[in-house]
């Protein structure tokens, strides 16, 4: 196989594909955070406790506020990805969950269905099937 060819093998691997989508939308849903993160969280705080800036914070040699601003960044943008993403997303999930366990189980599978996945379970054992009985 050609080098050209390899390469095409590997793009359309769907997992790259999905994984190239992944970093995309990630990518564009970081703008909305940031965009939640800066135009309601911080001025909610700002109203609250002042402007909310820390970069002037000295401590002796240390310029430690812009060090305490990306912390409050963090922890900010961590309780936005936190209660508007994740928990809903694990409500969502425990709610399909509910849903599958409640629907009625499959129908029961046909004797001759079940008598076939005996004998393939004794070929792989090694074991000959039992001839049944005359009638």
């Amino acid at each position: 196989m050609s080098i050209l060819g390899e390469f095409k093998a590997f793009i359309m691997k769907g997992n790259v594909v999905d994984l190239a989508v992944g970093v995309v939308i990630g990518a564009s849903f970081k703008g909305v955070v940031d965009s939640v993160v800066a135009d309601l969280i911080t001025p909610m705080i700002g109203a609250v406790g002042g402007k909310p800036d820390f970069s002037t914070v000295v401590m002796g040699p240390l310029k430690i506020g812009s060090f305490i601003n990306a912390i409050i960044a963090f922890l900010i943008l961590a309780a936005v990805v936190f209660f508007l993403v994740v928990k809903p997303m694990n409500h969502l999930v425990a709610l399909m969950k509910k849903k599958a366990e409640t629907q009625p189980e499959a129908a029961p599978l046909p004797e001759d269905v079940k008598l076939l996945m005996e004998i393939r379970d004794l070929l792989k054992s090694g074991q000959k099937p039992v001839a049944p009985a005359p009638l």
